[in-house]
């Protein structure tokens, strides 16, 4: 049967086109890993090889917040049906409007010179970003809703993430070869043909229907939860403090991006990220914790709560009740669980994956530009080498879970990747230490076999530990966020808890940027690999937080004397 097990590499595939259930999410990954790609990583490739600089590239990585944003409008996504296209299907009709749009997009793109107009540019970057984001929302929606025996959501998430893996080897290194051999403006033309291709899948896949509307949210009318009213006021604070993140962001992005008045310097992203990024994330994190913290300090005392259950709705009640399960709901479950530990799952969620997620997306501009290498040497060693080796790190976490156990596999997470900036920064000033630890393994004797030269080795080496090293880690984040999230909140605490990281990474590309520029990128390197070094220190205090409660769990039930080393697949607390 189908949903039996999960079916890794061939039989995956297999899999994936035994049923049409299967078939169309192979598709769907494939729908959303292509824009991530072709917007991420390979339009930067795009700007660096026309001379944008650095600074304006590390701006319009803003785009990327779309995807940290996305469980903002996720509530509208899941329940309002669009005129004339709902006809097409819950979840199928906001796929087909996005998959429109990445069409509309990727043609913008192409149809426009980035080097001479910029701003227009941008705004149909932001506008793929946006549909590519909301794609994604009705997605996993999508797989969610259709599983079943026989194609059980564990194998329709395996061969989404065929799907999507595939897509990234497409717009990464098929379009560099390509971008090698024609126009980077034909190149995003044949990308938005694959996208007119997907829509006609989308149009033969399944679909269900939509719930009835006094099933949502039972909870949140219960004898004891926060009234209407409460409700609001919390979703109103929550809800303005978000979106004066998003203005702020996305006026700066503007005044960056567009026309510069003449005898005006265009601002700086150093000055925007240091006056006003700290208010981002004050406004962004630590006020909803307030507001989540304030919300079971009133429910504690039996203040402005139900007195008994309430039966009455209305549209706009249900959608106010969308955006506090959305935006308040997780932080109030998580803080009333952890407490004043909640600090330290926030500080260790905006700065676990902080010293790589900073300059990613300057790898392209990096390799080609500053070490010139071909399209197709990047090609091969970013896309095609570098994801192999991704997964050995994705799968080397899994085993080191096992072997010694969840925090100090997160620990050698957190610690990896500050090694791999330091290699990067010597590739950075010509690779001497490289050169030398490749001779000393053999590895450049080994790689000259297959035709590789010593500049190459250089490289290889370099992706290999570091796409190694942030696999394991991202392996060990995300079983981490897996691990801390409600089983009552799963999806929207996880979703907004992940949101995080791509907020500071953001904010953090920005300003690395015209570091970039102004520093160069091997200082910028050694800097970003000290920003490391907070994540080692939170890695630190969540296990002595662990330990504490473990301690105290075994001072309850000393009966239970065989709790198992610390760190050791224990759960979290």
């Amino acid at each position: 049967m189908v949903g039996t097990g999960r079916p890794k590499g061939w039989r995956l595939l297999k899999a994936a086109l035994s049923t049409r259930k299967s078939a169309t999410m192979l598709a769907f990954g494939f729908s959303s890993g292509l824009p991530f790609a072709l917007l991420i990583g390979t339009l930067n490739a795009w700007l660096g090889e026309v001379g944008v600089n650095l600074a304006t590239i590390g701006v319009l990585s803003w785009i990327g917040l779309a995807y940290a944003f996305k469980f903002l409008w996720s509530p509208m996504v899941d329940r309002l049906p669009l005129p004339l296209l709902d006809r097409l299907g819950r979840r199928k009709s906001w796929i087909v409007l996005c998959q429109s749009l990445l069409i509309l997009g990727f043609g913008g793109l192409a149809m426009t010179n980035p080097a001479a107009d910029i701003g227009t540019f941008a705004l149909f970057a932001v506008l793929a970003a946006l549909a590519s984001a909301t794609q994604d929302i009705a997605v996993d929606a999508w797989r969610i809703d259709v599983a079943d025996e026989q194609t059980s959501v564990e194998l329709l998430s395996s061969i989404y993430q065929f799907g999507y893996r595939t897509a990234s080897i497409v717009g990464g290194a098929i379009a560099l070869v390509m971008a090698a051999r024609m126009s980077w403006s034909l190149v995003y033309l044949i990308m938005a043909a694959l996208v007119v291709l997907l829509i006609f899948v989308t149009l033969t896949a399944p679909d269900t229907k939509r719930p009835a509307v006094g099933e949502l949210h039972a909870g949140l009318n219960e004898k004891g939860a926060l009234n209407a009213r409460a409700r609001a006021v919390a979703l109103a604070i929550v809800g303005l403090s978000w979106l004066w993140a998003i203005v702020s962001i996305v006026r700066f992005m503007a005044s960056m991006l567009g026309e510069a008045a003449p005898g005006v310097p265009r601002p700086s992203v150093a000055d925007f990220t240091k006056n006003i990024g700290p208010w981002i994330i004050f406004a962004t994190v630590f006020v909803p914790l307030i507001v989540a913290a304030t919300v079971n300090w009133l429910r504690s005392r039996g203040r402005a709560v139900l007195d008994a259950p309430e039966s009455r709705s209305s549209p706009a009640r249900t959608a106010m009740n969308h955006l506090y399960v959305a935006l308040v709901a997780p932080l109030v479950e998580l803080t009333g669980r952890l407490g004043w530990a909640v600090l330290i799952t926030i500080g260790f969620i905006l700065t676990y994956t902080l010293c790589y997620n900073i300059w990613s997306s300057f790898a392209f501009p990096f390799y080609l530009d500053f070490l010139h290498y071909s399209k197709d040497e990047v090609a091969f060693a970013s896309k095609i080498f570098g994801i192999i080796m991704t997964i050995l790190g994705i799968s080397l976490g899994g085993y080191l879970f096992i072997r010694i156990g969840r925090l100090p596999t997160i620990l050698l997470g957190a610690i990896l990747p500050v090694f791999g900036n330091f290699i990067y920064a010597d590739l950075a000033l010509g690779g001497a230490n490289l050169d030398m630890v490749s001779h000393a393994l053999a590895l450049d004797r080994l790689l000259g076999l297959v035709g590789f030269d010593q500049r190459m080795v250089r490289l290889l080496v370099a992706i290999c530990y570091e796409n190694i090293s942030t696999g394991l880690a991202g392996a060990a984040f995300v079983a981490y966020l897996s691990g801390i999230v409600s089983k009552r909140f799963t999806a929207v605490q996880y979703s907004l808890l992940s949101s995080l990281t791509f907020l500071i990474g953001s904010l953090g590309r920005g300003i690395a940027g015209e570091a970039f520029d102004t520093y160069g990128y091997a200082l910028v390197f050694q800097w970003t690999a000290a920003a490391g070094l907070f994540a080692v220190l939170f890695v630190l205090l969540e296990w002595l937080r662990v330990s504490a409660v473990r301690r105290r769990e075994a001072d309850l039930a000393p009966s239970v004397d065989d709790a198992g080393k610390a760190g050791a697949a224990e759960p979290a607390a």
